[in-house]
């Protein structure tokens, strides 16, 4: 999946890494409350998490990789039962590459692989995260957040 930004690609990549909760949609929510915030910590080893309005966290990714301005890999924690998964061995990769098209444009791809190592349900998981309430929601939202 891809979008193209009107942003240069510095900007692209702080947009995506620094409003993530911009992002993310909050019915997108593995909470047993609303979520408050959701939080990316780009750097190796960060967190990406929703904070809930009673304080309570849910850790759904896991920052692997950030070279910016021009990639962010997370560990993503989501099982296909829609929930956290606790196996290292069993998670999948998301990869976010920038790259610009000039000084004012920026290409932006996403993959998520990896997605069989989740085990029985992944099919579907897959459907899911790539169809309209999935990565191209964000992608969306992503580029109608523009130079914000």
């Amino acid at each position: 999946l891809a979008i193209d930004v009107a942003v240069p690609l510095d900007r692209a990549f702080s947009v995506f890494t620094e409003q993530f909760d911009r992002i993310k949609p909050r019915h997108h929510n593995l909470l047993a409350v609303d979520i408050a915030e959701t939080v990316l910590e780009a750097e190796p080893g960060g967190r990406v998490y929703d904070r809930g309005v009673d304080g309570s966290i849910c850790v759904f990714a896991r920052v692997k990789v950030v070279e910016p301005p021009h990639r962010l890999v997370l560990a993503w924690l989501i099982s296909p039962r829609w929930q956290i998964e606790d196996r290292e061995d069993r998670v999948s990769e998301v990869e976010v590459r920038f790259s610009a098209i000039d000084d004012d444009h920026t290409h932006v791809e996403l993959r998520h692989s990896g997605l069989a190592r989740h085990g029985a349900g992944w099919e579907s998981a897959a459907s899911a995260l790539s169809g309209e309430e999935g990565w191209p929601l964000y992608l969306h939202r992503f580029g109608q957040l523009g130079g914000t």
